[in-house]
């Protein structure tokens, strides 16, 4: 038993050490969901050391290869439960869509598009899209075509031109990569911009994801997420250059000395909609001791 639970730690182990490497010396190919990626490691062993601990004491536990046997059927479980889970999260979502409403979006987002996917062919709720670029990668174009085959009008806006467009905009949907414990979040970059502008327009920004996703983290500012937070903050001056890059920066230069996602406190979110229901940025805490205890 102590050996098996030993090769799960090693292999757990090994993913939080290929994500961190992932975004420190391969830069150019972080993962875009390593906080996810952690989120779904910490769940899944907490779930094996429950599980293993009553199967070590059943009649079907004779060997390592029934263990390994039992793990295996319990993590094809666990995929099933979250593919279900993305289904109740665009059902309950779909229920803030509102007819005639136009909805901001941020990138792309396989949730929100489940979401507003949901809401059109299942509701036959007609509403318009703005969505976000999405840059440094601007999957946000791959939203827009998305969208503009199942025949949702939606159209695609800078990031810089939030602002620009926020007074027309009834509602705001966010994804998350992980929603962490004092119910804000991190996501993809320039979600908290999009936040702070709406807040200030009174406009509700709900966020969309599902219960995985929920992570035993506590950032108290930008620069204290569990990612590689890149120092973006270099001066040239005419006789000493301060960035490593040299004087000319490319937009290969700016994807990779930026980071890739930040942090959204709770007070500029409105709601949360999840596979568990709706819930407030302060009920976060709460169902978190439901998953790990």
């Amino acid at each position: 038993m102590s050996e098996f639970m030993q090769t799960l730690e090693k292999a757990a182990q090994s993913i939080r050490q290929d994500t961190q490497l992932s975004s420190v010396e391969k830069a150019k190919n972080q993962h875009k969901a390593s906080i996810a990626v952690l989120a779904g490691v910490d769940l899944f062993m907490r779930f094996v050391t429950r599980n293993s601990h009553d199967f070590s004491r059943s009649e079907e536990a004779r060997s390592f290869e029934d263990f390994k046997e039992n793990l295996l059927s319990r993590a094809a479980l666990i995929l099933e439960k979250a593919s279900s889970a993305r289904e109740r999260t665009a059902a309950i979502g779909a229920q803030f869509v509102n007819d005639n409403a136009v909805i901001l979006v941020q990138g792309y987002s396989r949730v929100i598009m489940s979401v507003l996917f949901y809401a059109a062919n299942t509701q036959n709720k007609r509403f318009k899209v703005y969505v976000t670029e999405g840059r440094p990668n601007s999957d946000g174009i791959q939203a827009v075509s998305a969208l503009r085959k199942a025949g949702i009008p939606c159209r695609a806006v800078l990031d810089s031109a939030v602002g620009y467009i926020m007074d027309k905009v009834d509602m705001v949907f966010v994804g998350a990569e992980g929603v962490v414990e004092n119910g804000g979040i991190v996501n993809k970059i320039g979600t908290y911009q999009i936040a702070l502008v709406a807040n200030a327009l009174s406009k509700p920004v709900y966020v969309v994801a599902e219960s995985y996703k929920f992570v035993r983290v506590y950032p108290l500012n930008q620069y204290d997420l569990p990612s590689e937070t890149p120092e973006i903050v270099t001066f040239t001056t005419r006789r000493k250059s301060f960035s490593v890059s040299g004087d000319a920066e490319s937009v290969e230069d700016l994807t990779t000395s930026n980071p890739s996602v930040d942090f959204t406190p709770p007070q500029y979110l409105t709601l949360l909609l999840t596979d568990l229901g709706v819930l407030t940025p302060s009920g976060v805490s709460d169902e978190l001791i439901k998953l790990y205890v």
